[in-house]
């Protein structure tokens, strides 16, 4: 007897991340959802039976993953993707839908990709405070957004944590340049980096470069780096009483009018106006 639970949310005032929904569902034998398209990055951890995932990579080519218990994937913004209950033990799920300028950030750093979705345990405790955080966030409905936005935060350390390290010959060399990049722009995000730096950066050309990072990240060099800063200016415009000048600064942009107008591109409000909406939530 299938058995279904969801709880859907509305917080668009999280910008860093955001839950979207979460639930737990007992399927019926060769239950099938999709195919479908998602908006938003979607965690599913099996807990119990088997089932099929099909999910097509960035050049379009369908891959299919049989999974079972403690297992899970992972599906991504974009992507074309079909999952079916087995016919004889049809699995039992739970899952986070969930999305944010932190998010492609942090996954970037995983083992997830389009063409490998598949999470494998590598850390059993932390394994199991992820599927703590997660059937938390499934059985308590109300949570304040404050608390819920906590939960992911500590449902996502788990989930990074207890990833199955792979070995160096597994990882592709495709990924390291990106890990690299990414590097790079953590440590110099305050200077005057370009896309061309972060490929000199990892040896490679800037053209190709630019469609190796996009494919890995959904995202180009220049919108990460984007992205990245304007993360940073608002957790100093949110823990910080720097003035918004010197806080460009700290980002990047010594110019300030330069560094609002980047700021309202991916905020949807001035420096000043969305500190003032952070401090009257």
């Amino acid at each position: 007897m299938e058995q279904f639970q969801m709880n859907v949310y509305s917080n668009e005032a999280f910008v860093d991340f955001r839950t979207y929904q979460v639930g737990r569902e007992q399927c019926d034998p060769q239950h099938l959802f999709g195919p479908a398209k998602r908006n938003h990055y979607l965690f599913h951890y099996i807990l119990s039976g088997r089932g099929t995932l099909m999910a097509t990579d960035h050049d379009g080519i369908t891959h299919t993953f049989t999974l079972h218990a403690g297992q899970g994937f992972m599906i991504f913004p974009g992507q074309i993707n079909m999952y079916m209950a087995d016919e004889e033990d049809p699995w039992n799920y739970i899952w986070v839908e969930f999305d944010g300028l932190r998010a492609t950030e942090i996954l970037a750093r995983t083992s997830f990709r389009w063409h490998n979705p598949v999470y494998l345990c590598g850390n059993p405790e932390k394994c199991e405070a992820m599927k703590r955080e997660m059937l938390y966030l499934v059985e308590h409905p109300d949570l304040t957004p404050f608390s819920r936005v906590g939960h992911l935060y500590l449902f996502l350390d788990d989930l990074c944590g207890s990833i199955r390290d792979a070995n160096l010959s597994e990882i592709k060399v495709k990924d390291r340049y990106i890990n690299e990049a990414i590097n790079y722009i953590e440590s110099n995000f305050m200077n005057d980096i370009s896309v061309e730096s972060i490929a000199r950066w990892t040896g490679l050309e800037r053209s190709y470069f630019g469609k190796l990072f996009k494919k890995a990240t959904d995202m180009s060099p220049q919108r990460f780096l984007l992205n990245y800063r304007m993360t940073k200016a608002a957790e100093m415009l949110r823990m910080t009483n720097l003035p918004v000048a010197e806080i460009g600064r700290q980002v990047g942009y010594p110019d300030q009018l330069h560094f609002s107008r980047a700021f309202k591109s991916i905020y949807g409000l001035s420096p000043r106006n969305w500190k003032k909406e952070i401090q009257n939530l």
